[in-house]
């Protein structure tokens, strides 16, 4: 590489900041790229970046999930490196694999609970019924009071009186 070259190349990292590098594709097709810590013409030192270029995303529709967690870790720089395929599968079949172990040891565990029920060992959860509530003003009745049938245009202010009142006062 000639000097002018050198030169030129010093002076565009120097003025622009050093070029972004790409580390890895994950199997989404998703890019991460670093730009390395760098000092800019006024003195100041930039700190490594790191980020993704999401495939066929905006930043606004990024949802949990749709990056590995590896690759999250490094962004983060939670880890130094950046993960590989294979460290990557190796750990997805790994969550699949808990997974399953997890949906037979719920199952294993119902049919025990099922099987204490059935010899009496454990009582059942009682099975309770809400009627209503308390404060409900058809508590224990059967169902409602009908609905008030006027129209706003017949309202009269203080004309209204509960239903079964009779329009006397109890003392």
């Amino acid at each position: 590489m000639s000097l002018a070259w050198q030169v030129l190349c010093a002076l565009r990292v120097r003025l622009f900041g050093p070029a972004k590098e790409l580390v890895g594709i994950d199997q989404f097709g998703n890019k991460y790229y670093r730009v390395p810590k760098h000092e800019t013409r006024a003195g100041q030192i930039i700190p490594e970046r790191r980020f993704v270029e999401a495939i066929n995303r905006q930043p606004y529709q990024y949802e949990m999930g749709d990056f590995p967690t590896e690759w999250e870790a490094w962004i983060r720089k939670k880890r130094k490196d950046p993960p590989t395929i294979e460290e990557i599968l190796r750990n997805e079949n790994y969550r699949e694999e808990m997974k399953q172990k997890i949906k037979d040891v719920l199952e294993k565990d119902k049919l025990l609970q099922a099987k204490d029920y059935k010899e009496g060992l454990v009582a059942e959860p009682a099975r309770t019924h809400v009627k209503g509530h308390a404060s409900a003003p058809y508590y224990g009745k059967k169902e409602p009071s009908p609905d008030p049938a006027s129209t706003a245009s017949t309202f009269q202010p203080g004309s209204w009186m509960p239903p079964g009142s009779g329009g006397s006062h109890n003392k």
